[in-house]
């Protein structure tokens, strides 16, 4: 399963959810989703804006965990 380690990230830089999804153009209700792992897929688009504004690298917000089901 792939976990969104978004909210680490966003401590990390010291920014809000709201000052990042206006920043990517993105709502911050999909932010939100994104940062619960309800989202099931993510645009190469938003993940290249995301790492943008915080300055990482997609390894940084997505890893990959065994278990769970990849369809959930």
């Amino acid at each position: 399963m792939i976990e969104v380690d978004l909210d680490k990230m966003l401590l990390a830089r010291g920014l809000t959810s709201a000052a990042v999804a206006e920043a990517v153009g993105i709502t911050p209700a999909n932010l939100s989703i994104l940062k619960t792992g309800k989202a099931k897929g993510i645009r190469f688009a938003t993940l290249a804006k995301l790492c943008a504004v915080l300055d990482c690298q997609p390894g940084d917000l997505l890893s990959y965990r065994e278990g769970g089901n990849p369809d959930d």
